[in-house]
């Protein structure tokens, strides 16, 4: 077995054989970035020749609580609800060090008639991008930086206690803190050894600017591979803290006093296994290539549309606060983190980084959308708008932001290039998604209005 986690069929086989390995976790995610999948004995799965199961269509259909929302054309009850064939991609077939002798293998969504991918499906959509680029003559290269909030509680006493009262990991600011986060090593250095044994590379974690609040990088790599690397490290966090009765976040914005937690998203394109991101040309402080200033301008020009893909849920935006360290409006730098654009490096190590997603993006649909609005600068030749210097908080002059979930929705249902990315079909499905969410919001009772006027009203 590969010490790096990655396995292949005849070392799966091998291990199975050993008894070393008795399941294969088949897993793809729904429209949230949530895992869903069958475990299956490792033997069934090796017996396969070309390895996947099936699974209910309703998953890109339901709300959080896992319900079927009416409205949908792909599945609803009329259709009754049928199959998706789940293909499992071998590539990622890898070790789940945090589970017993289990592997872990990502699949691509396939209709069951024609066979071909599910247009609807937050990989799919990712791969459409990729295969456009590569059409282009490009690679995508992608790291996703993500933040979270670490609990001394379980998920179960959390749920019971309706979320409040938490107990933090950490009581005070820990930002870069050793000694504090030398006390949550229990999971984070736990987590950090799964995803190194698991295939998933990792660059190391820190104390973040909250109470409990960490972030861990794993490694850069090509945009599809680090959405699946994304997901891993999500779910393996997850359940290692469920292991230890603990719990962590990755709400956007866990606590209205607390900083939010981000998914800063690096990216940047290759040719010929060079940065094409990279060049002669001067703009501003940086030399870079008319493809970085092109791809640069499109990404920024294109974020009011593809908001959503970036900031999915109601909480998301509550993260996004002057002084926050979280972006306000749109604009791009050289190494300055009040931008929602911060461009990092120098010649091959160039790159893009957006600091709009949180840590609750679907990881395959912020990176897509991303691709979607740089190609299209680059195809448009859409310039950059002149860098920005200083705090781009006080920039009162400068574009904001979508605030809200309601206003994002809109500009994403309403866009040409979402329709000409996705699809009409797949625009509408995302939109009511997103709408239907809205929608529970609206139709809830908070605790905020409960303690507001409960009394005093």
């Amino acid at each position: 077995m590969k010490t790096n986690g990655m396995l292949t069929l005849e070392e799966l086989r091998t291990a199975t054989e050993e008894g070393r390995v008795d399941t294969v976790l088949l897993a793809f995610t729904d429209i949230y970035g949530r895992q869903f999948g069958k475990r299956l004995d490792a033997r069934f799965f090796l017996e396969n020749e070309e390895p996947g199961t099936h699974a209910c269509d309703y998953l890109l259909t339901t709300d959080m609580e896992m319900n079927p929302v009416a409205g949908y054309k792909f599945a609803n009850w009329e259709r009754g609800y049928g199959d998706v064939h789940m293909r499992a991609d071998l590539s990622t077939l890898r070790l789940a060090s945090w589970l017993d002798r289990t592997a872990l293998v990502t699949c691509d969504l396939l209709d069951c008639r024609s066979h071909e991918l599910v247009e609807h499906a937050p990989r799919s959509i990712l791969r459409k991008q990729i295969n456009r680029a590569a059409h282009l003559g490009y690679s995508a290269a992608a790291g996703t930086e993500l933040e979270y909030y670490i609990f001394n509680n379980s998920y179960r006493h959390a749920a019971a206690a309706k979320y409040d009262g938490l107990e933090a990991a950490g009581w005070y600011l820990e930002d870069y803190h050793v000694l504090q986060g030398t006390r949550e090593e229990k999971l984070n250095g736990a987590v950090r050894r799964h995803l190194s044994q698991s295939g998933v590379p990792v660059e190391c974690s820190k104390g973040e600017w909250g109470k409990g609040q960490h972030e861990l990088n794993v490694r850069y790599a090509d945009a599809l591979a680090m959405a699946d690397r994304h997901v891993v490290f999500k779910q393996c966090f997850k359940e290692v803290a469920d292991s230890l009765d603990m719990s962590v976040t990755f709400m956007a914005k866990p606590d209205a006093g607390q900083a939010g937690s981000s998914c800063h998203l690096h990216l940047s394109l290759w040719k010929d296994g060079k940065n094409a991101m990279a060049g002669d040309n001067q703009l501003g402080p940086i030399r870079c290539s008319d493809t970085f200033r092109w791809f640069l301008g499109g990404w920024i020009a294109h974020v009011p549309e593809f908001m959503v893909f970036y900031a999915p849920t109601i909480n998301s935006y509550k993260r996004f606060q002057s002084g926050s360290w979280a972006p306000t409006r749109l604009a791009w730098c050289y190494d300055n983190r009040t931008a929602s654009f911060r461009v990092v490096g120098a010649g091959s190590s160039l790159r893009i980084e957006c600091r709009i997603p949180g840590a609750d993006c679907n990881p395959y649909l912020a990176i897509a959308a991303a691709l979607a609005s740089g190609l299209d600068g680059i195809a448009k030749k859409t310039d950059p708008p002149p860098i920005f210097e200083g705090d781009l908080y006080a920039a009162t002059d400068m574009p904001s932001i979508p605030a809200t979930l309601r206003e994002a929705t809109e500009l994403f249902a309403g866009s040409e290039l979402v329709r000409d990315t996705l699809g009409a079909e797949v625009t509408t499905h995302y939109a009511h998604f997103f709408r239907s969410e809205q929608a529970a919001f609206d139709g809830s009772v908070t605790d905020w209005e409960r303690r507001r006027y409960f009394e005093q009203i």
